[in-house]
């Protein structure tokens, strides 16, 4: 499938910036589930300072806001050729070691109390792979999908109190259990085709295990599938702020408003 994406990330802060430099994983890599036909990274009220490949395998590039401006806007536009392979990346990696992917991170951390059931439904399936979609159904079963409940910094253990959630907690909650369960699991930021809707609030989120002989497998807790070709893969992490489309730092007094664009279309 053809997806066309627009994705623009509009700053505007109160008083002038003294110094500001953002990290943007916006460029999304080539692999066997997506080629990459044309994309281009646009800022206005800054610069690209320099770009490189991080050791999870991200294209990073590295944005600085213009001394003394009250508006940064960076603009991701390109056009990518998906497949669908059932979720299935295969056995490919970056410098990071799979160990490091079954690191417990402050946001996927749950007690053994609060995992067990969890770990009860992926363990029971014949295989990792059945494993997985269980485990979706289960996290969806407890934790539905509502985007007032919690904030960018909720834990998966707070989303299980709370018994709601986004992409983000779904996919920490996937891979909190995982981990537990021996495997390596990683979060995966992106782009997802809604069917009938072009423009969207916020780019999308899913998890990855690592299955031996096979490689990576996603699953899109939310959507109780493995991605296929409505899906873009963005950047990977330990959990979403190693795979944030954007973070950074700034200087300066007064209060910052952020407001995201997104379009994606076939």
């Amino acid at each position: 499938m053809q997806l066309f994406v627009t994705h623009a990330t509009h700053y505007t802060y109160d008083t002038p910036v003294v110094y500001a430099l953002q990290k943007a994983r916006l460029r999304p890599s080539g692999s066997k589930l997506q080629e990459i036909e044309a994309w281009d990274l646009t800022v206005e009220g800054g610069k690209i300072e320099a770009g490189y490949r991080d050791h999870y395998g991200n294209n990073v590039d590295l944005i600085s806001a213009e001394p003394g401006t009250q508006s940064l806007v960076i603009t991701a536009q390109g056009t990518i050729n998906t497949h669908d392979l059932a979720g299935v990346l295969g056995p490919v990696y970056g410098r990071a070691p799979l160990w490091h992917f079954q690191q417990i991170t402050p946001v996927t951390r749950l007690t053994d109390e609060v995992a067990a059931p969890f770990l009860g439904v992926f363990r029971a399936a014949p295989n990792p792979i059945e494993g997985g979609h269980a485990l979706c159904h289960e996290i969806l079963s407890k934790v539905a999908y509502d985007t007032d409940k919690t904030h960018a910094a909720t834990t998966a253990q707070e989303a299980i109190a709370i018994g709601h959630g986004v992409c983000q907690d779904h996919s920490h909650i996937f891979i909190a259990v995982a981990r537990q369960a021996g495997f390596a699991a990683r979060y995966v930021s992106g782009y997802l085709r809604i069917d009938g809707r072009v423009h969207q609030d916020a780019n999308h989120a899913w998890a990855e295990i690592h299955v031996p002989d096979l490689g990576w497998v996603g699953f899109d807790v939310s959507n109780g599938i493995s991605p296929d070709d409505r899906y873009v893969r963005l950047a990977v992490g330990r959990d979403a702020r190693d795979a944030a489309p954007i973070s950074g730092l700034r200087m300066g007094n007064g209060g910052e408003e952020l407001m995201v664009s997104l379009q994606v279309q076939q």
